[in-house]
C-alpha cells in the first residue's frame, strides 16, 4: 500500500477537515501546461527521480498525494481572479508545480540530489489547511468546483485562507476514474490564541 501523507486531524466541519500537517520535503517540477495536462507532463521526470535517477541511484517509495498548484509568476498575474492563481480548465497554458511529497523522515539536505536539472528538492513548513476531499475526475472543473465550494465555506466559518489552493491526486492513472480519491487542500490562518475555535 501507497504511504500516505501524515496528518492530524483537527476537527471535522460539515464540508472540509481542518487538518494539521507536520514539515514535509517535496521534489518537484514546473511545467506550462493547461491543468489537465500539468501532472502528466511533470511524472516522467518525478518518477524517474524516485526510481534511482539521482546521485545516489537510490530508489525511493512512492507517496501519496501527488500535488499540483500555481507556479509563482503566473499567480502574481492572476490574483485578482480569486485566492486559487490561475483559473484550471480556462484552456490557456499555465505555469504549475507538480510534487511528489518523499517518504517521512526524509529531509531536504538528506534527499539524493535529482540527476534531472528540471527536478528540485524543497522543504515545505507545516501548516494547518483545511481539506475537501471528493471522489471520481481529477479534471479541472472538478477541482475548480470543489474549490469555489472549499473557500465558500471558510468564509462561512470563519478561517481565513493563506495562499494558493494545491490539488491532491491519490491513485495512479489505470484506476477507474470513479473511484479514484481526490483533495483540494487550502492553508488557514492559525486562530488567535486564547480567542474561541473556529466556526464554535
Amino acid at each position: 500500500m501507497t504511504e500516505q501523507q501524515p496528518f492530524e486531524l483537527i476537527r471535522r466541519y460539515p464540508h472540509f477537515e481542518l487538518r494539521r500537517y507536520p514539515d514535509y520535503v517535496v521534489a518537484e517540477v514546473t511545467v506550462t501546461a493547461d491543468f489537465d495536462r500539468a501532472g502528466n507532463a511533470a511524472f516522467r521526470h518525478l518518477f524517474n527521480y524516485i526510481s534511482g535517477s539521482n546521485n545516489a541511484r537510490q530508489k525511493l517509495a512512492m507517496t501519496a498525494p501527488v500535488l499540483q498548484e500555481p507556479g509563482p509568476r503566473k499567480l502574481a498575474m492572476t490574483t485578482p481572479v480569486l485566492q486559487s492563481g490561475p483559473v484550471p480548465g480556462s484552456g490557456e497554458p499555465a505555469e504549475y508545480l507538480v510534487a511528489f511529497v518523499l517518504p517521512a523522515g526524509v529531509t531536504a539536505d538528506g534527499a539524493p540530489v535529482p540527476a534531472d536539472p528540471m527536478v528540485r528538492i524543497r522543504a515545505v513548513p507545516g501548516s494547518l489547511a483545511a481539506v475537501l476531499g471528493f471522489s471520481g475526475s481529477g479534471s479541472a472543473s472538478a477541482f475548480q468546483k470543489r474549490n469555489d465550494g472549499l473557500q465558500a465555506a471558510l468564509t462561512l466559518a470563519g478561517l481565513t485562507p493563506v495562499g494558493t489552493p494545491r490539488f491532491a491526486r491519490f491513485d495512479p492513472p489505470f484506476k477507474p476514474w470513479f473511484l479514484r480519491h481526490n483533495e483540494v487542500v487550502q492553508d488557514v490562518l492559525e486562530p488567535q490564541a486564547g480567542g474561541t475555535a473556529p466556526g464554535a
